[in-house]
C-alpha cells in the first residue's frame, strides 16, 4: 500500500506534467476538453484547500488524474484542433 506521501507526490507530478503540456503545447485544443480539464482540477483544488484541513486525497487522485487523461488522450490519438 502506497503511504499518504507518495500519492500525494504521484499527483504532484501529474500536475506537473499536465503545467508542462499547456505551456509547451502550440496547438489549439477542444474548448470542451480544456473546460473538463479545468472543472477537474478546479474540484481538486476546491478540497484541498478546505480551510478546516478536511480533505479526500482519493478525491484529490482522482480528479487530477482525469484532468491528466483528458488532455493527454489526444496524443495518443494525435491533437484534434479546434
Amino acid at each position: 500500500m502506497q503511504t499518504k506521501e507518495m500519492r500525494l507526490r504521484r499527483v504532484q507530478n501529474l500536475a506537473h506534467e499536465i503545467m508542462d503540456e499547456m505551456n509547451r503545447a502550440k496547438e489549439l485544443r477542444p474548448c470542451e476538453t480544456l473546460n473538463l480539464v479545468i472543472d477537474n482540477l478546479s474540484r481538486a483544488v476546491g478540497d484541498i484547500t478546505d480551510p478546516s484541513g478536511n480533505y479526500s486525497l482519493r478525491y484529490l487522485e482522482e480528479k487530477v488524474e482525469n484532468a491528466h487523461s483528458l488532455l493527454f488522450q489526444n496524443r495518443k490519438r494525435g491533437r484534434i484542433h479546434s
